[in-house]
């Protein structure tokens, strides 16, 4: 079975997405977290990434389902202390992230997220707001209380990996994203950003269909077509 990484959006591979955010973002040393069978697949298409115009991509193996707070457990040693910008395989969306990490390059300490407005929050990590601060995230609410969903595009300091160490497994039996993230809101160092322009996490088929196609009317848009 193909991993989802590798479906085509459009014109090309899923993953080719997140990876031109990143460098267009001017982050150009990638890890790629992946597991199960297709992890040489990544290799064989990705390569070093010199290809697209990255310095390198470094590969790294997950065993399980662990879940996205687990992947980032892995890349400790490819962040050397240094502040890092997660973004999942399956993320696809109009804006330049630049000036949000110019923002994050910016903040003296903490995490920041990326929000964006959705008309079905109870699928994601849902913030939160009490005017600009973001009080406390929940996964795929039953009742959201609000209707934003915290985007798979993350910002973290090195205290991540201490915070991800001291994580339990949740009920689906995996470290979750969204306790990494109230983390940094009980340390009040939690910062976010509203998307303007659209997004999608393009994991379901449904959203997979949906990013084809408003990756092709912005292809049209560019192309000076209507």
């Amino acid at each position: 079975m193909t991993n989802k990484h590798l479906l085509p959006v459009y014109d090309k591979p899923m993953i080719y997405y997140p990876l031109e955010t990143l460098r267009k973002a001017g982050l150009d040393d990638i890890m790629i977290v992946t597991g199960g069978s297709s992890a040489g697949e990544f290799l064989r298409l990705l390569g070093n990434g010199k290809d697209f115009g990255l310095n390198d991509i470094y590969y790294t193996y997950q065993e399980g389902e662990g879940g996205i707070a687990d992947a980032l457990r892995l890349c400790e040693h490819f962040a050397e202390g240094d502040r890092l910008v997660v973004i999942l395989g399956d993320n696809i969306l109009e804006e330049d992230i630049a000036p949000y990490v110019r923002r994050f390059c910016d903040q003296k300490s903490g995490a920041r997220l990326l929000l964006k407005e959705v008309s079905d929050p109870e699928r994601f990590g849902v913030p939160e707001l009490r005017g600009d601060r973001i009080v406390n995230i929940e996964e795929k609410p039953a009742h959201p209380k609000s209707s934003y969903a915290v985007t798979g595009i993350y910002m973290y300091d090195d205290r991540v990996f201490d915070f991800a160490r001291d994580l339990k497994p949740s009920a689906r039996g995996e470290l979750e994203i969204t306790d990494v993230n109230n983390e940094y809101i009980r340390q009040g160092d939690l910062h976010y950003d509203i998307l303007s322009g659209w997004w999608t996490d393009a994991g379901q088929f449904e959203s997979l269909h949906l990013a084809s196609n408003l990756v092709a009317q912005q292809r049209r848009r560019q192309a000076g077509g209507t």
